[in-house]
């Protein structure tokens, strides 16, 4: 009697078990978890919901990218309580030659992120303000920091020294996991972003998931055709020098030269190094090879340096270690995605002339921490991206601005045969040097420290409306009214496009939009 109970206990046991196989490779067969590039991984349900990687480990928020952006935002979400796993493709220190220069405002934020001490130990330098050159005149343009702590300044440094800082503070956090390891894809299921797919520094392929993936990739990302519609354009190029123990005429102040054919500049990366960036127009530079680079910086760009400049980039021609870099502009247009989001360059990108990528990132960080603060729970993919929404819309001002204005600077500051465009170039550096409310106006933009799209506006159509008072005073003529009018009909051509790739509602009137009243899932 007890055998037939034993047989049928066992009977049992194996028919549960072959039907618990079927609905298992049914339900894999059905809906499996796919990444971009189809295949399919094991999930296991956690206690509260989420989802756990086959290897056991488990996160609130991964983040694929351990660049500015990536590390600053790594540590605030560390800070918050959140469990978070970062994916770096490589973790040694970086060597860019942007990335170089925080403009106060992001200063500002660094420190309400409290990574302010991350620009200590690196020999970073204070920035106070630009000076302009143009034609052998020169201008001061102090920052208006008057109501801020002496502390508060532009920062500039080596690049890759400010981000290993930050990557050391956000690794210190129990809950922060840093690793390195190249992401191949993302994990979507029925829409819905579930994690990433990485391979290691070893070569092993493997999953990780979470509730909410951040890709942070920077401005080569090749995740964010899925997240959002780029649309990358390369006004330009830097060749990146450095020079070696050059005293530069303004002492911590950042240089800009109107050159021929487009700006240079010049800014402080140490105490015994100068970062100089000469901007080459167009996707195609001279040869560094075959030595057409160096002829090309001696003959044609040294001779518009400053006399006291002029020694220091020679010799820094000559030692040879020139570099270029392609100048990325895209405006954010993002696809609402369950489960993920883009941040950083690999979200929105603006020409690198005023310094701004920095402060847009930081500023973003500081949005999405608050609006991610009242939350305890980041399961529900499409409630949560319903409610991310309020994010593009909230950035907006601050980004828009900043990037609006470095557009329309670049092409501004461009030198051009057409003699609208001198006259405006002029016209932007006779307003500038007019100082008062006409220097402090268009640096607290630039700087960061009062960034609003309206005021960027003004400043633009005034400089256009000086250029043709210059031109129509004290004798109008035909020829000089018709320049004006095309100073002013090219003044729109430059501004007005940016803007409207930027978003007029949102960047002019966020309060209009319905995700800006987007209130926390219960």
């Amino acid at each position: 009697m007890a055998e037939s109970y034993v047989l049928g206990w066992v009977l049992c046991s194996l028919m549960a078990l072959v039907a618990l196989c079927g609905v298992i490779l049914k339900r894999r067969k059905g809906n499996g978890i796919s990444a971009t590039v189809t295949e399919s991984v094991n999930s296991v349900p956690t206690s509260n919901g989420g989802c756990r990687s086959a290897d056991g480990s488990d996160a609130d928020v991964i983040i694929v990218g351990a660049g500015v952006a990536g590390s600053a935002l790594a540590h605030t979400l560390g800070k918050d309580g959140r469990r978070v796993h970062v994916v770096e493709r490589d973790l040694t220190e970086p060597d860019r030659i942007v990335g170089e220069l925080l403009q106060p405002g992001g200063y500002l934020k660094l420190i309400e992120l409290g990574l302010e001490d991350c620009v200590e130990e690196i020999d970073a330098q204070q920035v106070f303000g630009y000076a302009l050159f143009k034609d052998g005149k020169h201008t001061q343009l102090s920052y208006p920091l008057e109501k801020f702590h002496s502390d508060v300044s532009g920062r500039s440094f080596h690049n890759g020294r400010f981000i290993q800082r930050m990557r050391k503070k956000s690794a210190s956090l129990p809950n922060v996991r840093l690793e390195q390891g190249t992401v191949i894809s993302l994990l979507e299921e029925k829409g819905t972003i579930k994690g990433v797919q990485y391979k290691t520094k070893d070569g092993n392929e493997l999953t990780a998931f979470a509730p909410l993936t951040i890709v942070c990739d920077g401005c080569f990302s090749n995740l964010r055709r899925s997240l959002c519609n780029p649309k990358v354009d390369i006004p330009s190029c830097f060749v990146g020098l450095v020079l070696e123990n050059c005293h530069l005429p303004y002492s911590n102040h950042g240089h800009v030269i109107l050159a021929d054919p487009s700006p240079i500049l010049f800014y402080p990366i140490s105490s015994t190094e100068v970062r100089c960036l000469v901007d080459v127009p167009g996707q195609k530079v001279p040869s560094i090879a075959n030595g057409e680079m160096a002829n090309y910086l001696k003959t044609i760009v040294a001779p518009q340096v400053p006399p006291e400049i002029y020694d220091s980039f020679v010799a820094a021609v000559d030692k040879g270690n020139i570099r270029t870099m392609p100048n990325r502009s895209m405006p954010a247009s993002p696809y609402p995605t369950p489960g993920a989001l883009l941040m950083g360059d690999a979200f929105n990108m603006r020409h690198p002339l005023t310094g701004g990528g920095m402060t847009v990132a930081l500023s973003d960080i500081v949005v999405l921490r608050d609006l991610l603060r009242p939350l305890h729970d980041l399961n529900d993919a499409p409630t949560l991206c319903k409610y991310l929404e309020s994010f593009y819309t909230l950035r907006k001002p601050v980004a828009s601005t900043i990037n609006t204005l470095a557009g329309a600077l670049y092409k501004v500051f461009c030198a051009s045969p057409d003699q609208a465009r001198k006259e405006m170039r002029q016209a932007c550096f006779d307003y500038l040097s007019l100082g008062g409310v006409f220097s402090t106006g268009p640096i607290s933009l630039l700087s960061g420290l009062n960034p609003r799209p309206l005021s960027l506006v003004l400043h633009f159509f005034a400089v256009a409306i000086y250029g043709v008072g210059r031109l129509l005073l004290p004798f109008p003529s035909p020829k000089r009214i018709w320049i004006g009018a095309r100073l002013i009909s090219g003044a729109s051509g430059i501004i007005f496009p940016i803007i409207k790739a930027e978003g007029v509602r949102q960047m002019f009137f966020p309060v209009t939009v319905p995700a800006y009243y987007r209130a926390p899932p219960l």
